[in-house]
């Protein structure tokens, strides 16, 4: 039998998903240990009492629940946890090799203290005293928002606890890292109001319009993604995937759309072109600027338009079209890769809107407007008069990207203290060199991680914290999951290292600086703090592990579908563009088998990457045969973009389309860890940044390029 380039990757990917989230890929990784421990030279465990402890992994959105097997009280081994909402013993590469990060080379186990270019041991006790003198210090000057905080999520008791500290200090410059949530969250803001966020039923679509997420390589909840996309077949639901390259997640579609990058929201408003020109579409919960949205999508979204921009033809888009509108539960979805950097508002209102105008709205199968989670309850918060003086204070930027640019561009210092809480700007963010020159401007920073990263290391105080193995924590589900779970972190042996709790950091800082803040912080440990703030449910919580919340089936949620607004839309925002004017367009890409974010992929998950997209310690970029002229498979390279350079690999790849480049994200990290750092090229340095005008947000997609022979 002759097997196809594509089902080859489709049935090698479908191999990888059953092993990732089935019983057979568990007794494999069963049998394997076992195997590997036979090896003379392979260090076993002491023997002692096999148990098991139930928690969460936080180490991307998905949360899912994990067992974690322990003999003697040590832990030896991570597993999906059967019965848990989100993944029902499913686990990912990353959550296995979980207890990597107990002992990860780059572990911060003290509080530090630098000292010219070199980091220096601390006590707690005199760490904690130094940072509340500095904050003391800035409230005696009269400008308390001169303190900002940068955190990885707005949800969760954890991260409402550094918002209620700025609060109570007098602060309103707080600010969250990119994420497909938070982007969620503004997209539901814009069309259906304030408090609300998107989840979608891909277990029960039909029909799956994807922009672009990468939905097999990590986009949302990876394991529910996966999960959802392993059943298409058995319940004779469709995929298609619109992107320039043939990802995963495209060689697993139905149809791969191929379209030049950055047009992903001129598709999806030329389709809705076609939906009302042929009056496909629901007005019922239209709530206001419907009329001039529908005017402007036919005058400027017009097929004939569109397919040129996108580069696709113009039966397609009808086809397409007329398929969306015809499925029973049609579902579009939004996000490239895994939904977090270059995303840009534009694009997921359009694509959200083909969900509206089909009337998919809270109904199985489709898009849910959802409150966001509210379980939390904290005392109102008690300002003193300089808190109130910072208070009234105007926020300095909408995103943490507009705040970096202003911390660069202002000549004297706009921050005297910067927190940074779980999150690594100085990698993740594009054009990390700049976020680095704005920290530098800031006079003081404390860095509040578990890791000694790139952001680590621009820090003067370090305060290190347990990672989600050692603490306890309440992390409630998000990525785009149509269910609110909140889920229960619980530590599954004693701290490694000199190493505390984020929410007890807190505590003590707030403790020391005394006063109004002390009082707003008026708990003895954060585990009295978060029993407090979670009595509603606390006591689900903490007997089960996870609470759902509400426990209703989808005919229960909602009394009816959401309203929507247009307004946004019908203004016709502007489309982000490529930076620069090379010819090539170079696209970052996100690859399941790396987190591309924080933390630092274990040594284990790079060990699993590919050599089509790391040799030795070259990273490969990928370029159609037909694009690299003058180029050799396999040879050297080097990569210009406006903002960096870098020597590079060459990979030809007929599976992405002409003038576009493809680099993964994940790599060319440079802190001292032998394991992962010096591999690679961080994309991140070749892409600068593109604010999107409105929504602040960095939609930088890519950017132009050019790649010549070395």
């Amino acid at each position: 039998m002759k097997v196809d380039r594509r089902s080859f990757l489709g049935l090698g990917l479908g191999a990888v998903a059953g092993v990732v989230v089935s019983p057979v890929g568990l007794k494999l990784t069963d049998d394997s240990s076992i195997w590997t421990q036979n090896w003379p030279w392979t260090p076993v465990p002491v023997d002692g009492e096999v148990s098991y402890d139930s928690s969460v992994c936080n180490l991307c959105p998905g949360n899912c629940g994990i067992s974690v097997r322990k003999i003697a009280d040590r832990p030896v081994k991570i597993e999906g946890l059967a019965g848990y909402p989100i993944n029902d013993g499913g686990a990912c590469l990353h959550g296995i090799a979980g207890l990597q990060y107990l002992y990860d080379p780059a572990r911060v186990k003290t509080p530090l203290i630098k000292k010219g270019d070199k980091f220096e041991k601390i006590s707690w006790e005199d760490a904690i005293t130094l940072v509340a003198g500095k904050l003391a210090n800035i409230r005696k000057g009269g400008a308390p928002q001169k303190l900002a905080c940068i955190t990885d999520k707005t949800q969760g008791s954890v991260p409402k606890l550094f918002d209620r500290f700025l609060t109570a200090f007098g602060s309103p410059n707080l600010y969250t890292m990119p994420s497909l949530e938070s982007c969620l969250e503004l997209t539901a803001q814009t069309l259906h109001g304030n408090g609300n966020t998107l989840g979608f039923d891909l277990e029960n679509s039909d029909f799956i319009l994807s922009f672009g997420a990468g939905l097999i390589e990590g986009w949302g909840s990876p394991v529910s993604c996966f999960k959802a996309n392993a059943s298409r077949k058995k319940r004779g639901a469709k995929l298609y995937q619109i992107e320039p390259r043939l990802s995963n997640t495209a060689a697993c579609a139905d149809k791969w759309i191929p379209i030049k990058p950055g047009t992903e929201a001129d598709l999806a408003l030329g389709i809705c072109a076609v939906m009302i020109k042929n009056n496909q579409f629901n007005s019922s919960t239209f709530k206001d600027g419907f009329n001039r949205f529908a005017i402007m999508v036919r005058n400027k979204y017009a097929p004939a338009k569109v397919a040129g921009i996108c580069g696709i033809k113009v039966a397609d888009i009808e086809k397409i079209a007329g398929q969306f509108v015809m499925a029973k539960r049609p579902l579009a979805i939004p996000g490239r890769g895994r939904g977090r950097n270059g995303q840009s508002l534009k694009e997921f209102a359009a694509v959200h809107t083909l969900n509206c105008l089909v009337g998919n709205l809270n109904q199985r199968g489709g898009a849910f407007v959802m409150a966001k989670n509210d379980y939390l309850s904290f005392p109102e918060a008690i300002l003193d008069g300089v808190a109130e003086v910072g208070a009234g204070q105007e926020k300095l930027a909408g995103s943490v990207d507009e705040f970096v640019t202003k911390l660069n561009a202002a000549g004297k210092p706009i921050v005297d203290a910067l927190f940074v809480y779980n999150a690594n700007p100085c990698y993740s963010l594009n054009e990390p060199k700049r976020v680095k020159q704005a920290f530098k401007k800031v006079p003081f920073v404390v860095s509040f991680s578990s890791f000694l990263d790139e952001t680590a290391m621009e820090a003067d105080v370090i305060l290190p914290m347990n990672t989600f193995l050692e603490r306890t924590e309440d992390v409630p589900s998000q990525a785009g999951l149509t269910k609110n779970v909140v889920g229960l972190i619980r530590p599954v042996l004693k701290p490694v290292f000199d190493t505390k709790d984020p929410g007890d950091a807190l505590i003590f800082l707030a403790r020391a600086l005394g006063g109004s803040i002390a009082q707003n912080f008026d708990w003895e440990t954060y585990a009295d703090c978060l029993g407090d703030v979670t009595a509603g449910i606390w006591d689900s919580l903490s007997e089960n592990g996870h609470v759902l919340v509400p426990p209703k089936p989808f005919k229960e949620f909602f009394e009816g579908p959401p309203d929507v607004d247009f307004t946004f839309l019908a203004t016709n925002p502007s489309t982000v563009q490529a930076q620069g004017d090379f010819g090539l367009t170079l696209i970052p890409i996100d690859n399941m088998r790396l987190l591309g974010a924080m933390p630092a992929d274990s040594p284990f998950a790079i060990k699993t990457v590919s050599d089509k997209v790391l040799i030795g310690k070259d990273i490969v970029v990928e370029i159609n045969p037909q694009t690299a002229r003058g180029l050799k498979d396999g040879g050297d390279a080097l990569l210009t973009t406006p903002v960096g350079a870098a020597r590079v690999k060459v990979n030809f790849n007929e599976g992405i389309m002409p003038g576009v480049l493809g680099m993964v994200r994940g790599l060319g990290h440079t802190f001292d860890n032998k394991f992962v750092s010096n591999k690679g090229v961080n994309v991140n340095d070749l892409i600068g940044p593109q604010i999107e005008s409105g929504s602040g947000l960095d939609a930088a997609f890519g950017i132009k390029a050019k790649i010549s022979k070395v």
